[in-house]
């Protein structure tokens, strides 16, 4: 599985993370970027450290740290939320509207027969994200996400309950693999990070083929 770099300097790699691989190593075994690790030295001495994480089914921008100082420093921009970040998602039905922001609070929940999974809740952790319609599919529809927030599974649980419809091919909030999407739809577009004193971080991933396929256009 070959890699692209979308962006490196001396503190930083963003990489775009293909579908199906996971960032941490799964449960029950398999591949992970832990495996990839190694080329992407790319001579430092260190390997590079994951600063934020992506769902396995999840393509797109990914930011690598280089070294403890810089994991440090990024991890307090996630924190103090100076990281912009795009997602392109491809909706199974059509949103109510052109745009918007969704606002709703998320909680974990548990059971023996469905395994975890989060739900809107007014007790849960806040969570925003601003949404705009790209392009309609047929059937489905392209969207592009800002979230505000990076809170776990935010943005499939607030298409699913914001926009009244999941994201194409989700296993957990939709009705998961279907003709041309083996994998929830869902594409970290593009990751910006501010730094004192330095150019800010900025990196785009390409469109994947599979949202091609789908008639999703790049742009």
């Amino acid at each position: 599985m070959n890699i692209t770099i979308l962006y490196e300097d001396g503190e930083a790699l963003v990489i775009d993370k293909p579908a199906g691989l996971s960032v941490d190593r799964p449960r029950k075994g398999g591949a992970c970027l832990d495996d990839h690790l190694e080329q992407l030295k790319l001579g430092f001495q260190r390997p590079p450290v994951a600063v934020h994480r992506l769902d396995t089914d999840t393509s797109g921008c990914l930011l690598l740290a280089r070294n403890p100082k810089a994991l440090a420093r990024f991890n307090k921009a996630f924190e103090e939320r100076l990281v912009g970040k795009t997602y392109l998602a491809i909706l199974a039905g059509h949103p109510p509207e052109a745009s918007g922001t969704i606002e709703l609070s998320l909680a974990k929940i548990s059971s023996a027969e469905k395994g975890w999974r989060m739900i809107a809740a007014k007790k849960g952790k806040p969570a925003i994200s601003h949404w705009e319609l790209v392009q309609e599919l047929g059937p489905h529809s392209l969207i592009r996400f800002r979230p505000e927030t990076g809170r776990t599974h935010q943005l499939r649980v607030h298409a699913l309950k914001g926009l009244g419809a999941p994201l194409l091919g989700d296993p957990v909030y939709g009705a998961g693999s279907v003709a041309g999407a083996k994998r929830t739809m869902l594409h970290a577009e593009s990751l910006t990070v501010t730094r004192s004193g330095k150019p800010a971080i900025k990196a785009r991933a390409r469109l994947p083929a599979d949202f091609a396929a789908l008639g999703a256009m790049d742009g």
